[in-house]
């Protein structure tokens, strides 16, 4: 198993495909000048699949999330979901995306394994959308998530994050068209995971701020146990459901003490918190011909220096380097 020193036991491996991405969204990327991963550095499929098969059955991962950078924009994707479909145990795969070129690839990720996806959707505003993401491209995500839908990428979850003078507006208007359209809605505070390192704690928009918002309109009480977990979004039931809305408040609630995620780079770097500082290679490990059992134990040892929590709540807090894009989600 990767445990830690806490106790802490990971079963959820997020994989990023890529660095690359084609928006531009405020909270994330500058307009221009970010610089992409070479091409050599990054993972080849075969790399990945490999990785992904010590995870499942040599270190107890059941839960594979694919992410980027925008991993749609990795051409052997439907390959990578086949092929991971095939391991045994078979693990629960996922995608979180930003649903631009979902419409062309949903049928074909449904049929080569995929079981959900998130998508992320931050305003039903094209004008406010081309302002956040940079891009017109506003009809291509809500394309990409009829296009889930149809395919039975279920349940289709979106993503949204909120910005103060932007969209900060709009937190009911977003959750009365999931209800309508059969998506689950999670709020996601914005992070310090920006490539400008430009935010700010007093510049976010809160779990707290959300929730009043949103029961100026909606009855909201929590579904079932109010105990969270693992899981990153604390959910509520709409009006009585069935309908559900979550929240995942990293910043303000954060849920470290039963965090249960290992992460890998599109570069081949194991990171133990989405917010941490360091990293531990096995890229090098695979391109020097080491088997699974010593990658697994490469993997075992980075995942047992785990740190209790993410620190956001230390006034000495330092943003990662790297930033959300070339971490994964």
């Amino acid at each position: 198993m990767l445990i830690d020193t806490y106790g802490r036991v990971a079963t959820d491996l997020r994989v990023s495909l890529t660095d690359r991405c084609n928006l531009r969204c405020t909270y994330c990327m500058p307009e221009e000048g970010l610089q992409w991963l070479a091409k050599p550095d990054l993972l080849t499929d075969d790399e990945i699949v490999r990785l992904i098969r010590v995870a499942v059955t040599q270190l107890g991962v059941g839960e594979v999330r694919f992410t980027g950078g925008e991993p749609l924009l990795r051409p052997g994707l439907v390959s990578i979901v086949e092929r991971c479909a095939a391991l045994e145990p078979r693990p629960r795969m996922s995608l979180t995306t930003n649903g631009i070129g979902l419409q062309r690839t949903a049928r074909a990720l449904k049929d080569a394994g995929l079981d959900r996806v998130n998508v992320s959707l931050d305003t039903l505003r094209p004008e406010v959308f081309q302002t956040l993401t940079r891009r017109k491209r506003h009809q291509d995500v809500l394309d990409g998530l009829e296009a889930a839908r149809a395919a039975g990428l279920d349940p289709v979850k979106v993503n949204a994050v909120l910005m103060p003078g932007l969209n900060d507006d709009e937190a009911p208007d977003l959750l009365a068209w999931a209800v309508r359209n059969g998506y689950e809605l999670r709020f996601i505070e914005q992070m310090p995971l920006d490539a400008q390192h430009g935010w700010t704690r007093d510049g976010m928009v809160t779990a707290g701020d959300i929730l009043a918002t949103l029961r100026t309109r909606f009855d909201l009480t929590p579904e079932g146990d109010e105990v969270r977990g693992a899981a990153p979004a604390e959910r509520w039931l709409v009006d009585g459901g069935p309908a559900r809305v979550g929240v995942i408040a990293s910043v303000t609630r954060p849920f470290c003490r039963a965090c249960d995620r290992t992460r890998l780079t599109a570069d081949g770097q194991v990171r133990t918190c989405l917010f941490a500082r360091e990293e531990s290679d096995l890229r090098g490990a695979l391109r020097a011909g080491e088997p699974d059992e010593e990658i697994a134990r490469l993997w075992k040892l980075a995942m047992w220096g785990k740190k209790a929590g993410s620190g956001l709540d230390d006034p000495s807090f330092l943003q990662p380097d790297r930033p959300m894009s070339a971490i994964g989600g």
